[in-house]
């Protein structure tokens, strides 16, 4: 009887969380920053996405800054880790992604670290850096300046663990994960110039002047319809599908 009691309450604690994980919420990734509880201004989310956008250029390591409205009644420790899961950061092979997490509502922060990183980012290094660059900032109402300083110190850390073990973009950063600015494809630039060149040869030919401008004006608005769904293709941030298992550190203030 005491053995089917205890097996009853471990399968209701089971029941519990299962439940707990499937009705938690995630924010969207909607790039490297995703401030949900608007705690950083536009100059501050640019500069910070840079930072991070240069980190992985060097390193090919993930970091993402979330800043949370609410942690739904779950520990700090299982949202993160959950997040982490959920948006996929780090490259799938080495799982070496990193998310600095802040509720403000609940006065709590978090570094959560891939299972790759976590020999480098370790509980200890992250909760130094939280007692010392970012809950003392959090305190005085600073919370641009913690992230700010936060995230300047894990990136001094994973940029020179990179230089240590000789890594390289090429080896780290998987082709499709790589960040492009928008720009037209080269054969389809030789293409359309090539039939615009024939198109007005045959216009000046055979027509006025009129239809020569209307053809221009619309191979005109085909280059830029070009180059803008090329942006829109290519620029956009994700995940490279790592994994976390709870590595990292957490603070309050």
């Amino acid at each position: 009887m005491p053995h089917r009691a205890v097996l009853v309450v471990v399968a209701w604690l089971c029941l519990t969380f299962v439940a707990a994980a499937q009705t938690l919420t995630f924010p969207a990734l909607t790039g490297r920053v995703v401030d949900e509880a608007g705690l950083l201004d536009p100059t501050d989310r640019a500069a910070l996405t840079a930072s991070l956008a240069d980190l992985e250029a060097r390193t090919g390591d993930q970091m993402v800054i979330v800043t949370l409205k609410s942690l739904q009644g779950t520990a700090i420790e299982d949202y993160g880790y959950q997040l982490g899961r959920h948006w996929g950061i780090g490259q799938k092979d080495r799982d070496s992604g990193v998310l600095l997490i802040v509720a403000a509502s609940e006065h709590q922060a978090r570094f959560e670290v891939g299972y790759g990183l976590e020999g480098v980012l370790t509980d200890a290094a992250t909760k130094i850096i939280l007692e010392n660059s970012v809950l003392p900032r959090f305190k005085a109402g600073d919370y641009s300046g913690g992230i700010r300083a936060g995230t300047a110190r894990i990136i001094t850390l994973l940029v020179a663990d990179a230089g240590a073990s000789g890594t390289t973009v090429a080896a780290n950063v998987p082709v499709g994960s790589r960040q492009t600015h928008g720009t037209v494809p080269v054969p389809f630039i030789i293409v359309l110039v090539l039939f615009g060149g024939g198109l007005l040869i045959l216009c000046a030919v055979t027509t006025g002047g009129g239809l020569c401008r209307f053809i221009v004006q619309v191979l005109f608005m085909m280059l830029l319809s070009g180059r803008s769904n090329s942006s829109e293709g290519k620029s956009s941030f994700s995940g490279g599908g790592g994994s976390f298992g709870g590595g990292g550190s957490s603070g309050s203030w």
